[in-house]
């Protein structure tokens, strides 16, 4: 089935034109970035060579794509815009709350019952206004709009950090938070800093145990996990056209691991069978009429350092399989150089746990090769050394394994097949060990390895790989075994080694499913009624945010100086706090629990100035709330990393946190404050940083002459009766400003 198919006739139909159109203004060849961007303008007279990295661009994306836990608080502020359906195509993915425990056949029931009021809410507003319902077992957010709603050429917005995913079928797919969601279903304009564009180019062929995702892994090591802030990673080169479009997705989805805006890849033939093969056949053929704009033009890959602001090159015939990790997912390393990393690093060598599937790495081609290895297992009279984990990316994915005896393969040799969802990716792992703090290892297949995400546990060192390289750590059970040129010993004590995995792109059967678990919503929803109960612990009603009082913010207490990285799971976790993602006042009680605090190296304890004592930040937050008091935080680099999850940015608006003063923020977390009428502001001098102590009263002057590019000064008054002044830089527009006073940006056109 082709969802929305007389939307995209209708974009075809155009966008050639548009493409053109930008061309000839522009004067210059394009990147195929730019081509996407440029036909999806808000308004077609806007039309200008936009300055990547500095100007605000307006954009009309195509579609919006919701998971379950972030559309709570997505939907919540959508019924408060006073709108009767959504604008634009958009759909919400039951994916997040699911707990993985003991397998599918008991885990979805208990997920059902424990979540039937979230569920509920989300189906009978998705009914409401319009919006496509993917019931809970139904896949992953990301692996279902690969399979029903990316296409080449199309923009896209989603609310979790991943949407990039949909870059492998040649989409525009970004990352936002509720809010941004709002202002596209409201028929809104979307704003987004033109981005700059990264150009990778991929030469040769992956061969052996190379795989998709040792691209990326590779590509993190180099970039870091900000380099590509503000960016979009665009591959070009002949070695793009060997890769599967579940492979370019793979690729895609973790660009958000380097703080990429998105990534895409050019259309070609494998995007084109990848659309046939799912029942799009109609627009493969539309897309391939339109073939020539969805690449960069000809001049772009003959000077690519003529049109890209920086470029990488990768040989895919050359490319080792990479083990990322642990605790950040850009700690890159070589397979031949990881045994080493292991010992000297003191890692905990015993590979205890194999996880495989997540957004990142759960398709058909996928549990293929992984399933090629399993099968390895019996044949070469070996035993699995460590459990195995499974997560199939969808119904579809899981039935058509099923069928081609690929989940049999792999329960063969003990793994559990758990529900098609999320999973111990985002922290719904119910993990059963002898201790949970005891230090110890796991390789995955999932994209980020933030210290407790998959567990809880601070001392899991997580280790990000591809599905065949978990897997063949999983047979071994140790870190320091390396399948190119290792072997094993098997029953027999004979020992053998592990032939290189193989495994179909594609099904050779084609893809089936029973139930692929979508539900379409009621023709007319304007008799529909959704009700959440006061006194209801998962759901409640937002309350707007009150608009600035015109004066500057003064004598503001500190409420945490955070040391070192501060992800959004810092700030928000997930895991057992996923179940309050519809509850803003119950889900504040998580702020900035994991984040450490700089003054005494803990997690959870700081100074409350009001009476000297030390609480959890929440708490202490709440105390001065109750008196009036708003408190700011201060942070290190690349604030915010992570998850688009908006609840780090509405919790502290919530809890009075006024002022987030940073070293440097994430993209989607900067804009999540903005909306929410918080102020993002960064220091002008990085060492004034260290300037801050943990008693201090801080104010930020200059608010009544707030405007674009113009600094804010900051003064510090330190209880010694010392004050420090220094600037802050901000990054906001007219517009962005105009949210910051009237509350939120949903205050703006609420009336």
């Amino acid at each position: 089935m082709v969802y929305d198919i007389d939307v995209l006739r209708s974009f075809y139909t155009s966008y050639a034109t548009k493409v053109e159109t930008a061309r000839k203004k522009l004067g210059r060849p394009l990147t195929l970035a730019e081509k996407v961007l440029y036909a999806h303008l808000y308004d077609e007279t806007s039309l200008a060579d936009f300055s990547r990295g500095a100007d605000y661009v307006n954009f009309r994306p195509d579609r919006v794509a919701m998971q379950d836990a972030t559309a709570q608080m997505a939907l919540l502020q959508f019924m408060n815009a006073g709108k009767n359906a959504v604008a634009v195509p958009s759909t919400v993915h039951c994916d997040h709350l699911i707990q993985a425990y003991q397998g599918a056949g008991s885990d979805l029931p208990v997920a059902l019952e424990a979540n039937c009021e979230v569920y509920a809410f989300l189906k009978s507003v998705a009914s409401k206004y319009g919006i496509g319902f993917w019931k809970p077992g139904a896949g992953i957010i990301h692996q279902v709009v690969l399979e029903n709603y990316a296409f080449p050429g199309g923009m896209m917005v989603g609310t979790d950090s991943h949407t990039p995913n949909a870059g492998g079928l040649g989409m525009i797919a970004v990352g936002v938070g509720g809010a941004d969601a709002v202002d596209v279903m409201t028929g809104m304009e979307w704003e987004l800093k033109m981005p700059k564009l990264i150009g990778v180019k991929l030469t040769g062929k992956l061969n052996g145990w190379a795989a998709p995702k040792d691209v990326i892994l590779k590509l993190a090591g180099l970039l870091t996990v900000k380099g590509a802030t503000n960016a979009i990673i665009e591959y070009f080169g002949e070695g793009t056209a060997s890769l599967s479009a579940t492979g370019k997705a793979t690729i895609c989805n973790m660009g958000a691991e380097v703080g990429a805006t998105t990534s895409i890849f050019p259309f070609d033939r494998n995007m084109a069978d990848y659309l046939s093969a799912t029942g799009r056949e109609e627009i493969a053929e539309l897309a391939a009429r339109n073939a020539a704009e969805l690449q960069a033009d000809p001049e772009v890959a003959a000077h690519p350092e003529a049109y890209y602001d920086r470029i990488i090159e990768i040989d895919l015939s050359t490319l080792e399989p990479y083990i990322n990790g642990p605790f950040t997912p850009d700690a890159a390393c070589t397979l031949s150089e990881f045994a080493e990393k292991v010992k000297k690093n003191g890692y905990p060598r015993r590979m205890e746990v194999g996880l495989i599937g997540s957004c990142t790495n759960s398709s058909y081609q996928d549990l293929s090769r992984a399933a090629s290895l399993a099968r390895q297992v019996k044949a070469k009279g070996l035993k699995m050394a460590a459990p195995l984990i499974i997560n199939p990316g969808s119904e579809q994915v899981y039935c058509t394994s099923l069928r081609d005896g690929m989940i049999a393969d792999f329960q063969a040799v003990g793994a559990v097949i758990m529900t098609n969802a999320c999973g111990p990716c985002i922290g719904q792992w119910k993990r059963v060990t002898d201790d949970p703090t005891r230090a110890n290892s796991i390789v995955t297949s999932f994209n980020r390895n933030f210290a407790k995400r998959a567990d809880g546990n601070p001392n899991t060192h997580a280790f990000v790989a591809s599905p065949e390289m978990a897997m063949a750590l999983a047979i071994a059970g140790d870190l320091c075994f390396n399948p190119m040129t290792d072997t094993l010993l098997n029953e027999q004590g004979e020992p053998v080694r592990l032939d290189a995995p193989e495994g179909d792109t594609l099904p050779k059967k084609g893809f089936t499913v029973d139930d692929n678990g979508y539900v379409a919503p009621a023709a007319d929803g304007s008799t529909l009624e959704v009700t959440i109960h006061p006194e209801s612990q998962r759901l409640q009603k937002l309350a707007p945010f009150a608009p600035w009082d015109g004066k500057d913010l003064t004598d503001m207490p500190l409420l945490i100086k955070t040391q070192g990285k501060c992800t959004t799971d810092h700030i928000s976790m997930a895991g057992p706090w996923l179940r309050f993602r519809g509850h803003l006042q119950n889900i504040s009680d998580n702020m900035l629990m994991g984040a450490v605090n700089a003054f005494n190296g803990k997690t959870n304890c700081v100074l409350n100035q009001l009476d000297g004592t030390y609480d959890a930040v929440s708490a202490v937050a709440k105390a001065y709330k109750a008196q009036g008091i708003p408190s700011i935080v201060v942070a290190e680099e690349n604030y915010g990393e992570g998850s688009s999850r908006e609840h780090a940015a509405m919790e502290p608006r919530f809890l009075n946190v006024r002022v987030i003063l940073a070293k440097s923020f994430a993209r989607i977390h900067e804009t999540n404050l903005k909306k929410q009428g918080m102020l993002a502001l960064t220091f002008k001098d990085k060492q004034d940083y260290d300037k801050v102590r943990e008693d201090d009263r801080i104010s930020v002057k200059g608010l009544e002459h707030f405007t674009p590019g113009q600094p804010l000064e900051v003064i510090v008054k330190h209880t010694d009766g010392t004050i420090d002044t220094f600037e802050a830089l901000h990054t906001y527009n007219d517009m962005q400003i105009g949210w910051f006073k009237a509350g939120s940006a949903l205050n703006t056109f609420v009336k």
